[in-house]
C-alpha cells in the first residue's frame, strides 16, 4: 500500500469515454471473436495494482482512531507522507519498519504503544480483489502481453500468492525490487522493456493522473481508471460481453 496507490476520497466512476485519453482501445474483428487487429493504437497493456485490482480496507484503522481520539485519515496522513512512504516504495526498508516509522510518527499524539497499535493497522490492513477487472485483464491478456506495474513494498510477491493472482500478468514490475516508483519514468520503461513493445505501443491503465501523465509524456495511451466500465471500450470489449 503506497502514497502514490492511496485510496481516492471521493472518487466516482468516469465515463468511459472520458477516461481513454488521445488514443481508443482496440478494434474487434468482424467475426466479434475479440482479436486485436492490426489498427489496435498498443501491442501490451500495464496495468496498476492498488485502486484497480485490488482495494485496502482501512475500517478497523478508522475504529482505532477514533477510539485513541485522533481524527480519521490521520495514520494514513503520516504512512504517506514522501519521507514515511518511499523508503518502503523503494525497498530500503520492509513493511515492518514501515509500521515502526508510523508509529514513532504518532507516538507524541497518542503515546508509543497505541502509536504502534494503528502503525501495525496501517501496514497490515486487509484487501479485496475486484473479480471484474481481474477477469477483464485475464481475456485481454489473451490478446496481448500484460505487466502489473505497481508502487508497491517488498512483500508483493506473497500479497499477490494470497490472492491468488501470481498468474494474473507475464510480468510484475514493482518499485521496491526496481528502486524506483511512479510517476517516475524509469519503471514505466522497465514495463515497456519487459513486454517487449515500444512505450508508444502501450497502453497504461492506473487510477491517479500524474501517473497517467507520465505515460503519456512517453507515448503510451493513457486510461485514468475509476471503475471497471472505464477498460470494456480500451479492452475493446462490449459491455455485455462482461
Amino acid at each position: 500500500m503506497t502514497s502514490a496507490d492511496a485510496p481516492p476520497s471521493g472518487a466516482s466512476g468516469a465515463p468511459c469515454s472520458e477516461a481513454v485519453r488521445h488514443r481508443l482501445g482496440p478494434v474487434v474483428d468482424a467475426a466479434g471473436a475479440g482479436a486485436v487487429t492490426d489498427t489496435s493504437p498498443y501491442d501490451a497493456v500495464l496495468c496498476d495494482l492498488d485502486n484497480v485490482i485490488r482495494y485496502y480496507d482501512l475500517s478497523r484503522l478508522a475504529a482505532l482512531e477514533r477510539e485513541f481520539g485522533l481524527p480519521e485519515g490521520t495514520t494514513a496522513d503520516l504512512a504517506y507522507a514522501p519521507e514515511v512512504d518511499l523508503p518502503v516504495l523503494l525497498g530500503h526498508i520492509t513493511p515492518d519498519e514501515w509500521a515502526e516509522a508510523i508509529a514513532r510518527g504518532l507516538s507524541a499524539r497518542v503515546g508509543v504503544e497505541r502509536a504502534r497499535t494503528l502503525g501495525r493497522a496501517m501496514a497490515e490492513a486487509p484487501f479485496r480483489v475486484d473479480g471484474t477487472v481481474v477477469a477483464l485483464l485475464r481475456r485481454v491478456r489473451g490478446r496481448v502481453p500484460l505487466v502489473l506495474v505497481t508502487n508497491a513494498t517488498l512483500q508483493l510477491h506473497d500479497d499477490l500468492a494470497a490472492s491468488g493472482l501470481t498468474d494474473l500478468a507475464d510480468h510484475v514490475v514493482s518499485s521496491a525490487l526496481e528502486g524506483a516508483a511512479k510517476p517516475d519514468p524509469t519503471l514505466y520503461r522497465i514495463a515497456a522493456g519487459r513486454a517487449g513493445v515500444r512505450p508508444e505501443r502501450c497502453l497504461f491503465v492506473d487510477d491517479r493522473q500524474e501517473n497517467i501523465d507520465t505515460a503519456e509524456a512517453l507515448g503510451m495511451t493513457g486510461v485514468l481508471f475509476r471503475e471497471p466500465a472505464d477498460l470494456y471500450a480500451p479492452f475493446g470489449f462490449a459491455r455485455e460481453d462482461g
